[in-house]
């Protein structure tokens, strides 16, 4: 199937949803009451077919969705699976989602909650469809036992059962009490893909219906009766923490109920509405002792990495291949060049918020996270109370991009909600406070250096990466030797028995891939597509210039070095044949392919952009391709893949944390800048899934972006951009 997908602009609105009436929790709350449509929980009451499926005597069908749904339509496409194999009405299914504690209490039979890496359906397919696929065995066993008769001779589809011999049928509504009854198959068939019906579409998705008419709640939305909120102030230099502050400057504010230190970074404010408490909090002085990094810069950082580049301790191979640096010393030519990455924050739209209530019995914990359980363990932990005592109810995420896979504001909640027993607390960030306490993307330099022979061909590689690692500042326990082997992702070997999905995509016959780790204090974090950002940056610009220095066509070069990678080759291919690549342009104009593989999936772009005799560039037009094995909602995947783009344009454009003092200097958006509507290209999505495998889509896409359009501005202008952002690039040819 290839799917092109051909939008102007960016879609703010995608199709229409089904309709779905008003969803309350399935338990109690205090006052037994929420305000506002939020993600149904599961209600364990109802009879169940099983964990996954819930039919009602009418004919409906509840699909239980264990992941997180944050934009990116994971709701919908798990909702797909489980429906392809119950062979259910799809008009008649709506999601609910079980709770941590739910998952917790029942063995954990919806298995990883965590939503992240493109994993939300890659990493689930497989047991969500079997769920299906039992709960329709199990419809299909009731009907046949009502008729006396084999359950070979019948055979589901649309919610109907139908007993094939006599053509009687009955509805799922009908039997589903008496299925529920009946012990679950031990093994199921699932269907061969040639025989999908509902997978491979693109349905509408099923929230877009209350996002549209403003019913849907986010968690800085929520409202418990008697709920006061909350405002929080950390040291603005990370390491730092509180040494005093004077409440009584505050105490008699509009509101204001509460003055309470959390942890030993962060001053609270509690009032009856956040506005106020907000107010009073920064009316509040505090005296920060600042720690011992508040002489670190930019400067210090950007000096420390660039002695990595040539260090030789603290050094970790990704990728080696043959012996690069005897083919480079011996080389006829030796070609180099240094790059570099900044910070970046994730800066989603809706900022870290969680509600809680704490009794000595009980915590509660409602609030947007990509890994419902780490937020229970999060609050387990805050709450002093062991986990069978405390819930976490998920909330739909106004952005996740990798941040709210972190807990840090459920420890801050629950922290508050502790010290306020049994009161409903509510903690929002401010817009600041999220810009300056987030988890930022590490900031890396890299040094390029190939080898070539006398006829142009590369006998040596050499990529030596200097920089921060997440892994030793997030997961320390997943360091491999000390090694973080996510640091090469996109760049590890092909088959790498953990990290297979990020494999390299060219061969080279001298090759070294290496980390130089230099972490600094600044909390790095995964921010959307991680790892793979820079490294399709580095490597995709240097084989341009290594084409550039060897009078090759850029295409030309890449499709020599993919000659082991037919897949990767074919996404390339569309983008280039798509982009019209080698079709003449005029001056002041480039055209530029990237093409990575992360994720599990193959990508690759084909950028075009303009740029005036003054230097003002416009990306024009990006033919993007994606090769994910399966395509579960074509349409779906278009839209991750512009979304993507607006983000990888974003970063590349715009997008950058400095440090001075100790502590970013980016506190709002106003110095942190989004892509704006006008700066957005004419994204055209091919959508090519030659199947037998899942890869991710979303994540994987941002990674092209900007090397397409850096490389298309060389084209255009003869400069080439090894730093960014572009902000202050001067790109006038």
């Amino acid at each position: 199937m290839n799917t092109t997908m051909n939008p102007s602009r960016r879609r703010f609105v995608v199709g229409s949803a089904a309709a779905g009436g008003g969803l309350a929790f399935g338990f109690a709350l205090p006052s037994g009451e929420v305000f506002g449509q939020v993600e149904r929980v599961a209600d364990l009451s109802k009879p169940e077919i099983n964990a996954w499926v819930v039919v009602n005597p009418d004919d409906s069908v509840v699909i239980r969705i264990a992941r997180s749904e944050m934009g990116q339509g994971t709701l919908t496409g798990l909702a797909q699976m489980v429906a392809e194999e119950l062979e259910c009405d799809w008009s008649k299914v709506s999601t609910e989602q079980p709770t941590p504690g739910q998952n917790l209490a029942r063995k954990r039979v919806w298995r990883d909650m965590s939503t992240g890496g493109s994993r939300g359906i890659r990493g689930s397919h497989d047991y969500v469809r079997q769920g299906g696929a039992a709960a329709r065995e199990m419809l299909i066993a009731a009907a046949a036992r009502e008729w006396n008769v084999p359950p070979g001779e019948c055979r589901a589809a649309n919610s109907v059962i139908t007993h094939t011999p006599s053509g009687r049928n009955t509805t799922f509504g009908e039997v589903a009490a008496a299925a529920a009854k009946i012990e679950p198959p031990k093994e199921v068939k699932l269907k061969d893909p040639k025989d999908w019906k509902l997978i491979g579409k693109g349905v509408a998705r099923l929230d877009t219906k209350e996002k549209v008419n403003g019913s849907r709640v986010y968690g800085a939305d929520l409202k418990l009766p008697g709920m006061l909120n909350a405002a929080i102030k950390a040291c603005p230099v990370f390491g730092g923490k509180v040494v005093s502050f004077d409440e009584s400057k505050v105490r008699g504010m509009p509101g204001v109920r509460h003055v309470l230190k959390v942890g030993e970074n962060s001053v609270v404010v509690v009032a009856d509405t956040w506005w106020r408490a907000k107010k009073a909090l920064d009316a509040l002085p505090i005296n920060w002792d600042l720690g011992p990094n508040v002489n670190v810069s930019s400067a210090t950082i950007a000096e420390r990495n660039k002695v990595g580049l040539d260090a030789t301790e603290s050094v970790f191979v990704g990728n080696k291949v043959g012996d690069s640096g005897a083919a480079i010393a011996g080389a006829a030519r030796r070609v180099e060049a240094v790059y570099s990455y900044p910070f970046q924050n994730h800066a989603t739209m809706e900022p870290m918020n969680a509600t809680a209530v704490w009794t000595a019995e009980k915590c509660e914990v409602w609030c947007p996270t990509q890994n419902g359980e780490a937020a229970l363990s999060a609050a387990s932990a805050a709450a002093g109370l062991p986990l069978e005592k405390c819930d976490v109810y998920k909330i739909n995420l106004g952005g996740g991009f990798g941040r709210r896979g972190r807990s840090d504001y459920v420890t801050q909640v629950v922290s508050i909600a502790k010290q306020l027993p049994g009161t409903p607390i509510k903690l929002i960030w401010s817009r600041e406070e999220d810009m300056l306490h987030g988890t930022f993307h590490p900031v890396t330099q890299c040094k390029m250096t190939a080898g070539l022979d006398a006829q142009g061909n590369i006998t040596g590689l050499n990529m030596r990466i200097s920089g921060q690692s997440i892994l030793a500042g997030v997961l320390p326990a997943l360091l491999i030797n000390g090694a973080d082997m996510l640091t090469f992702q996109g760049l590890l070997p092909v088959g790498h028995e953990r990290f297979g999905d990020h494999a390299i995509s060219y061969a080279f016959d001298n090759l070294t891939i290496d980390h130089a780790m230099r972490n600094t204090h600044v909390p790095p974090g995964f921010w959307r597509g991680v790892n793979a950002n820079q490294n399709a940056i580095y490597m995709e610009c240097f084989i341009d210039e290594l084409a550039h220095a060897t009078n090759q066509d850029a295409l030309a070069l890449r499709q020599k070095l993919m000659a082991k990678n037919p897949k990767g080759w074919a996404t390339l291919k569309a983008v280039a044949e798509q982009g019209g690549w080698g079709k003449p342009l005029p001056a002041g104009r480039g055209r530029g392919l990237a093409a990575f593989y992360c994720f599990g999936a193959y990508i690759a772009a084909c950028a075009e952009v303009s740029v005036s005799k003054a230097g003002k560039l416009k990306v024009e037009r990006i033919v993007a391709s994606t090769d994910s094995g399966y395509a579960v909602n074509p349409k779906q995947i278009a839209h991750q893949v512009e979304g993507s783009f607006v983000y990888g344009l974003g970063a590349m454009l715009h997008q950058e944390c400095t440090v001075k003092g100790g502590r970013i200097e980016q506190e709002n958006f106003n110095t942190y800048q989004c892509l704006r509507i006008s700066e957005m290209p004419k994204v055209e999505t091919i959508v090519m899934p030659s199947g037998g495998f899942w890869g991710g889509v979303g994540e994987p896409t941002i990674a092209v972006a900007a090397p397409a359009v850096l490389n298309a501005i060389f084209n255009a202008t003869g400069k080439r951009i090894r730093h960014l952002p572009l902000k202050d690039a001067d790109l006038k040819a």
